[in-house]
């Protein structure tokens, strides 16, 4: 059950949150500025390639690095196939993981390594492999890592992962916001130089500024009924999101936002795109997760069962353009089936920018669901 008192109680939110996931949320921006920092120093803002690479290929453990992937595959690849290696093994641990190069990967092409602890020996052996085909290799990890050794110097470029501004780093946490920005800004630059993309020194300022303008919207000191983060984990309480995008950046943010709110809030989680999502989801609409589901037996106790999930929609939008929209579409089968909405749009600007101000929106929203509903019921 979400407590929803605890939305607007500050420092009851700050004693919960011991994963820091608030105040991760809060430092997206200043990671940003960081990163951008020491992707800089690098040497990755002065490259001049002489030309594009083949393919990019990339590779690291977790959600942080799977929505690395899925979000370059979004913003790079009409420009460059980009390929995401996912990792087999025995367990989710570091020692465990290993990841084999297509056979096709060679000389002309790029591989990028993205991990939050850097002491992952199934990587290390990739960059090795990587150098023996001729393959490129960048990584970004934490500093002073054993990744990081094993590939500076003739086997690739390394960029130090930036950390938060107080210079703490909790496991738990790798799925939130700052691992996200600090994994996937240098690589901004980096393809940005490369020509695969744009994403310049002055449009990653803007997103900084839209990440620090979106968490004073949606910080915990904002009532819920002014807040949009907040506003969205109340409405998420006791249900199953439902998370439509639309848009070439939507699509990313909505399955990060579906990954996260499994991974912090145990709360599970749908997403699709449109207009393939209303016929892959209508049926939870009118099925057991429908609104008006389980009329019958109306008499029985029910004060000892648990609360039964009932799907909502939450309609993610980057302002797709042309003309051409599933939104109406997917309003009416949500209201035709009694099924609450949810939206999220940004503000205009860039589409870096949209997709910054999604992701903030929806990981300060996973922040709140995860504390409010783990947190203990109040007097």
């Amino acid at each position: 059950m979400l407590d929803e008192s605890l939305l607007d109680a500050p420092e009851a939110l700050a004693r919960a949150d011991h994963r820091g996931l608030l105040r991760g949320a809060a430092e997206a921006g200043a990671r940003v500025r960081t990163a951008t920092r020491h992707a800089t120093e690098a040497g990755l803002a002065g490259l001049k390639p002489e030309g594009r690479p083949r393919a990019v290929l990339i590779a690291g453990p977790g959600v942080a690095a799977t929505g690395v992937a899925d979000l370059l595959t979004a913003l790079a690849g009409a420009s460059c196939p980009v390929t995401s290696l996912h990792p087999t093994g025995v367990a989710p641990a570091a020692g465990a993981l290993r990841w084999t190069l297509p056979g096709w990967a060679g000389a002309v092409d790029l591989l990028l390594l993205v991990t939050t602890d850097g002491a992952e020996p199934g990587l290390a052996l990739l960059a090795e492999q990587a150098y023996r085909r001729g393959c490129t290799v960048v990584a970004v990890a934490p500093q002073r890592s054993p990744l990081g050794e094993s590939v500076s110097g003739v086997h690739g470029l390394v960029v130090p992962m930036a950390t938060a501004p107080y210079e703490e780093y909790d496991e738990g946490t790798t799925a939130g916001p700052g691992p996200l920005w600090a994994l996937l800004t240098p690589l901004l630059v980096l393809l940005d130089r490369l020509g695969l993309l744009s994403a310049p020194p002055e449009t990653l300022q803007l997103v900084a500024d839209r990440l620090d303008q979106t968490a004073e919207r949606c910080g915990p000191a904002i009532a819920t009924y002014s807040n949009p983060a907040k506003t969205l984990a109340s409405e998420l309480a006791d249900s199953l999101p439902l998370v439509w995008t639309e848009g070439a950046l939507a699509g990313p943010a909505g399955r990060r936002f579906a990954a996260v709110l499994a991974e912090l809030a145990g709360r599970p989680a749908l997403a699709a795109e449109l207009p393939e999502a209303l016929p892959a989801h209508g049926m939870l609409l009118s099925g057991a997760y429908a609104a008006g589901a389980d009329p019958g037996d109306f008499f029985r106790d029910r004060v000892d069962e648990p609360q039964a999930l009932r799907a909502r929609v939450v309609l993610l939008r980057d302002r797709p353009t042309g003309g051409l929209t599933a939104a109406p579409a997917a309003r009416e089968l949500a209201l035709g089936h009694d099924t609450a909405l949810s939206e999220l749009e940004p503000e205009e600007g860039s589409e870096l920018e949209s997709l910054a101000e999604l992701l903030a929106v929806t990981d300060f929203a996973t922040a709140y669901l995860a504390l409010a509903a783990s947190a203990p019921p109040s007097d």
